[in-house]
């Protein structure tokens, strides 16, 4: 079960519309989703919202520490509430998808994240789930600070919130902590469509009516 999100980002309007801001999009169209307003706490560093759920609260943060003290927020959250790091739901951008691609995982490494990485070392545990949503890569490693720090192009905009819209379906799958079934429906294809009925042949004796 998943009592904490996180969406990371950095704040400032500067920073709103730029890649490395996925993560706050996605906790932005969760708490539409659920009807939770997300306030300022400085207790936790950053953006908070309390959704009731049936089985108990969920937490929903966006970190205002800026990336690289990500875990400053995570970890003064999680501790004070007792969650566990297999009780947290991390959103963020991922280099190595495309836009339009997002994708669950539970522990690894944080792959040059400097907002994973920062979290790591806060909770003291890898333990915990991300959602990878997709960017796409500049195709060269020293134009990364750059590219995630850019506004990305509209057609790739338009794909992430695409899928950040499609995760919306199966929240309460991702609340429960159920990612296999999550995935399952993110990816299932729409069902194909029903070939037409052939037309009724004509009934005998109708008149046939010829064209002019």
């Amino acid at each position: 079960m998943i009592r904490l999100m996180v969406g990371l980002g950095n704040p400032g309007p500067e920073y709103e519309a730029t890649n490395h801001n996925a993560g706050f999009w996605w906790i932005d169209a969760v708490a539409r989703e659920w009807k939770a307003s997300l306030t300022p706490e400085r207790s936790y560093f950053g953006l908070v919202a309390r959704v009731n759920r049936p089985d108990g609260p969920l937490w929903l943060l966006e970190p205002q520490t800026y990336m690289n003290l990500s875990g400053k927020s995570v970890a003064a959250l999680a501790r004070f509430f007792k969650i566990e790091p297999q009780e947290i739901l991390v959103a963020h951008d991922e280099l190595d998808l495309m836009p339009g691609q997002a994708k669950f995982k539970r522990g690894g490494g944080h792959a040059g994240h400097n907002g994973l990485r920062d979290i790591h070392a806060q909770l003291g545990s890898a333990d915990y789930w991300r959602l990878r949503l997709g960017i796409g890569h500049p195709g060269v490693k020293a134009e990364v600070i750059d590219y995630v720090l850019r506004k990305p192009k509209p057609e790739a905009r338009v794909a992430i919130e695409d899928t950040i819209a499609k995760t919306m379906a199966v929240l309460d799958l991702i609340a429960a902590g159920e990612m296999e079934r999550a995935t399952m429906k993110l990816n299932a294809k729409p069902p194909r469509p029903k070939p037409p009925r052939p037309a009724a042949p004509d009934a005998p004796g109708m008149p046939v009516e010829k064209a002019e």
